[in-house]
C-alpha cells in the first residue's frame, strides 16, 4: 500500500468492569485523561478540553523524544453510549482520521470500543492499534484504582 493512501479502519475492544457512564465520561475530563491518556514512553500528557459538540481538545503527550500533540474535534457525545471526534497528530495525520467510541452494556461491565478510521498508513494502523490497546488498559487500571 502506498504512504499516500487512507486505510479503512482499526478497532480495539476492551470490557472494563465499570458503568458506561463513568467510562464516558473520564474521555472528557481532561484531568482524568492526563492520568491514563499517556501510551509507550510517554510520562505524561497535557489536556485541555472543551466537552461539547463542536468543541476542540488538545493531548500533547510527553515522551523522551519530545512532545506529540494530539488535537480534535467533537462530532458526537451522545453520553454514556458513543463518542465521535476527529484525531490529528503528527502519526495519523492532519486531514482529520476519525475516532468513534462506542461503550456497551456487557455482563461484569462495559465494553469500551474504540473504532478509528482514515489512517494514512498501515504503519500508522499498527501504531494506533497498539496506542489505543494500551489507553484502554491503562484507563481500566486507573478506575481499578479509583474503586
Amino acid at each position: 500500500m502506498s504512504s499516500t493512501a487512507v486505510v479503512d479502519k482499526l478497532v480495539v475492544r476492551r470490557v472494563i468492569a465499570a458503568p458506561a457512564k463513568d467510562l464516558f465520561d473520564a474521555w472528557l475530563d481532561a484531568k482524568a485523561m492526563a492520568v491514563w491518556m499517556k501510551p509507550g514512553d510517554a510520562e505524561r500528557s497535557d489536556v485541555t478540553v472543551d466537552a461539547r459538540v463542536g468543541g476542540r481538545f488538545e493531548i500533547v503527550m510527553q515522551t523522551q523524544r519530545g512532545p506529540i500533540p494530539h488535537r480534535g474535534v467533537y462530532e458526537i457525545i451522545d453520553r454514556p453510549r458513543r463518542l465521535v471526534f476527529t484525531w490529528n497528530s503528527p502519526y495519523a495525520g492532519e486531514h482529520g482520521s476519525l475516532v468513534t467510541v462506542d461503550f456497551l452494556a456487557r455482563a461484569g461491565g462495559t465494553e469500551v470500543v474504540v473504532t478509528h478510521e482514515k489512517l494514512p498508513t498501515e504503519v500508522a494502523v499498527g501504531q494506533h492499534r497498539g496506542g489505543w490497546t494500551e489507553i484502554l488498559e491503562s484507563l481500566e487500571a486507573n478506575l481499578a484504582r479509583k474503586s
